[in-house]
């Protein structure tokens, strides 16, 4: 399903049909190890999970471009044996397949390191055509016709079952700009209700984000109508 012209839904991903390019937000690779330091015991599997589905996605799709939309890492300040080892097998996978361009998140610090011995492309921001992509925790100017981000972690309630969340796309308008918010692609992470809290990014913040629209991916794209006419 369409969520822009051109711009495609693939699971939890973006795909721009034309020139072939994946997006990818919010890997945060070495969650589990991070929750495990702080003594929450939880079985590593999301780095399997993360790859097998990204192995797929590229043989599928076959890419010639895959842009990482930031918060590849989750350590702030240091690189975890598992961050390093990880992050190294993403990039060599996707490197495989396509070109690679890792827009830095605010988690992503230091990951030039390991971006650099795996001759990887971190950048700030990076536009192609009318399309701009960014991480989505600083507004990066000058801003274009669409913006990609990923940094919210969008999920989403319903009046009729409060308690569970479902991970999801937004779109709406900043200033002039379309803005499209991508859920977190760590499974892991269930991500943070926009019925329930504020918003962490500046875009969002200073957006009207009752007016932006919804869609849930899950056994298929499932378009949801305003915010506001869901919560």
């Amino acid at each position: 399903m369409q969520i822009s012209p051109g711009i495609e839904i693939i699971e939890l991903c973006l795909y721009i049909k034309k020139e072939r390019i994946l997006v990818v937000g919010d890997l945060h690779l070495g969650f589990e190890e991070s929750l495990n330091k702080q003594g929450v015991l939880i079985p590593r599997l999301q780095f399997k999970e993360t790859y097998a589905k990204i192995e797929k996605l590229l043989e599928n799709l076959k890419p010639k471009l895959v842009i990482l939309v930031g918060d590849v890492k989750h350590e702030f300040s240091t690189i975890s044996n598992q961050e390093w080892n990880n992050i190294s097998r993403i990039i060599k996978l996707v490197k495989l397949h396509s070109e690679l361009i890792i827009i830095k998140g605010n988690h992503d610090n230091i990951i030039k390191p390991i971006a650099e011995r795996e001759s990887a492309d971190v950048k700030d921001s990076y536009t192609l055509g009318k399309i701009q992509f960014l991480h989505g925790d600083v507004i990066k100017k000058p801003l274009s016709k669409i913006i990609i981000i990923g940094h919210e972690h969008p999920a989403i309630s319903f009046k009729e079952r409060p308690t569970e969340k479902f991970k999801c796309f937004l779109k709406g308008k900043y200033k002039k700009s379309t803005l499209i918010v991508m859920p977190s692609f760590n499974p892991v992470a269930e991500g943070s209700d926009i019925t329930k809290n504020y918003p962490l990014s500046p875009f969002l913040k200073q957006a009207n984000i009752k007016n932006f629209e919804v869609w849930i991916s899950q056994d298929k794209t499932y378009y949801f109508g305003k915010i506001k006419d869901i919560a």
